[in-house]
């Protein structure tokens, strides 16, 4: 073999050569998700979490004005197709809510919501609307005499979620909750009480 052979062969090896490894360091070591779409965050499947937040509203038939510090659990259950979120879900909340007017004092001492809700997500954020049943209690109190009634109503509202990781997410929700009237004797008149809530939760998906 030639020596003009010899080196035309060895400029041909470390051709190849550079070229390989400017293959494995260079092209490799650019980043996975490079052109690569972001994963989809789910809100598919069951929850469970607590909130925090505070409310205040009115008592029909008198001029009392309630409001107060509340808090409790929810937990529910979300179906995704796409981008949209269904899902039901439920919630029982202790609330300090109170306010005497002359004589009369009244409070809100617990409340709960069996709610649907749909919404809209850009990926972890997700926008949306609930409505559904309300139930609570109103206690009416006067001198020495006290009263409470537990009543149905209605809900709706709305609410923003965000991702933290895939188990983890939190909300801000705010909701108007219309307790129907009842008969109270110490009062001798029907009360009902229509809050504002403004809560802040969190929620662990399974």
């Amino acid at each position: 073999m030639s020596i003009r052979a010899v080196c035309s062969a060895i400029c041909l090896i470390c051709f190849a050569t550079t070229a390989s490894a400017a293959d494995l360091y260079g092209r490799s070591a650019q980043p996975y998700t490079v052109n690569q779409p972001l994963n989809a965050y789910s809100w598919a499947g069951p929850y469970i979490g607590g909130n925090i937040g505070y409310g205040w509203g009115d008592v029909s038939n008198n001029p009392a004005t309630p409001s107060g510090v509340f808090g409790g659990i929810q937990a529910g259950y979300n179906f995704q197709t796409g981008p949209w979120v269904f899902g039901i879900e439920g919630d029982i909340q202790g609330n300090s809510a109170s306010e005497r007017f002359a004589v009369w004092k009244f409070s809100n001492p617990w409340f709960g919501t069996v709610r649907g809700r749909a919404g809209y997500a850009l990926n972890n954020i997700l926008f949306y609307g609930t409505a559904g049943l309300a139930f609570g209690s109103l206690r009416a109190e006067t001198l020495a005499f006290s009263e409470t009634k537990t009543s149905v109503g209605w809900t709706a509202g709305l609410g923003a979620e965000i991702g933290i990781t895939q188990n983890w997410s939190a909300k801000v929700e705010y909701l108007y909750v219309d307790l129907s009237d009842s008969r109270f004797i110490t009062t001798g008149s029907t009360h009902g009480y229509q809050s504002n809530l403004i809560r802040l939760g969190v929620n662990y998906r399974f």
